[in-house]
């Protein structure tokens, strides 16, 4: 029978049934573990993790609603003591350096063998890291280097000529994008020489792929140009 007054006390969050009580089971069958709450989304797991104060808050990274990083922000606002793993299918760079920014004690991606997340709460619980350190830093790399495009970007186009780029990535011709900007065909083609001059690329693919990496920092403040 557990000893539940030295046990790490566990909050487990993932939209997923069989994930989620998979999960669950799997940190029940440890001596030292002792769930608390399941839940099967953010928000019920930061209502979990208010009320119970867990040591360990195991959550999905991307769950709808309050994602588990949404709730790895609001566990940081409110000074709870609570540490935050988050379990992940996959993490994007920008994932990634969210988790680090927010404070994340452990990250475990859902491909590896459960005794993985085991080995990982244990040592959250004793104050260390689980982070996969070459994964992380060259994340936080690649992710550091979009954000410096996305701001040289931002810096060197107009608000026209981001418009101009993001219509587009959409596949658009010149004189598509003339009729939605309301320009003339020509006037779009000297938008597109000055584009062309300050960001050194000479053809329509590279310019597409270009602005698809950085679509939501190249859409001007207010502008749905999809609409």
């Amino acid at each position: 029978m557990k000893d539940q007054r030295h046990a790490i006390s566990i909050v487990v969050a993932d939209d997923h049934p069989v994930v989620l009580h998979g999960v669950a089971d799997v940190l029940r069958f440890n001596s030292d573990m002792n769930v608390v709450a399941v839940c099967s989304d953010g928000a019920t797991a930061l209502e979990a993790i208010r009320k119970w104060s867990p040591n360990v808050a195991v959550l999905d990274i991307a769950m709808p609603g309050l994602s588990g990083l949404d709730v790895l922000a609001k566990i940081a606002a409110d000074g709870l003591a609570t540490k935050v793993v988050l379990l992940a299918a996959t993490a994007s760079d920008e994932q990634v350096a969210r988790a680090v920014a927010g404070g994340v004690r452990g990250i475990v991606l859902k491909e590896e063998a459960l005794t993985e997340l085991v080995q990982c709460i244990r040592a959250v619980a004793e104050g260390r890291q689980w982070l996969p350190l070459a994964r992380v830093n060259a994340a936080l790399e690649r992710e550091s280097k979009r954000r410096s495009t996305s701001q040289r970007l931002t810096q060197l186009l107009t608000i026209r000529e981001r418009q101009v780029v993001l219509l587009i990535a959409d596949g658009l011709s010149n004189k598509e994008i003339g009729r939605r900007l309301e320009l003339s065909e020509g006037t779009i083609k000297i938008h597109l020489h000055n584009i062309y001059q300050k960001l050194h690329v000479n053809n329509r693919t590279s310019l597409a792929t270009l602005a698809i990496g950085h679509r939501d920092e190249l859409v001007p403040a207010g502008e749905n140009l999809r609409s």
